[in-house]
């Protein structure tokens, strides 16, 4: 996800502690989000509140090598 990309683009200065607050998710959620963790819908949703954009704002395809049989 581009939450730091999205939060420095849109609010210059905000930290992630911030976005917490602002869209009511946990710090550790919004940390692991921002590191890489796959997020809920939900978190997607109240994240993009918050930076006052759209979910696919935030969201990067991310290519999966395929499994082997």
């Amino acid at each position: 996800m581009r939450i730091d990309k999205e939060l420095k683009r849109r609010l210059e200065g905000r930290s992630l502690y911030w976005l917490a607050k602002q869209s009511k998710v946990s710090y550790m959620t919004v940390w692991r989000t921002a590191k890489g963790s796959e997020p809920s819908l939900t978190t997607v949703q109240k994240l993009a509140t918050a930076l006052g954009c759209q979910p696919g704002d935030l969201l990067v395809r991310v290519e999966q090598k395929a499994r082997k049989k």
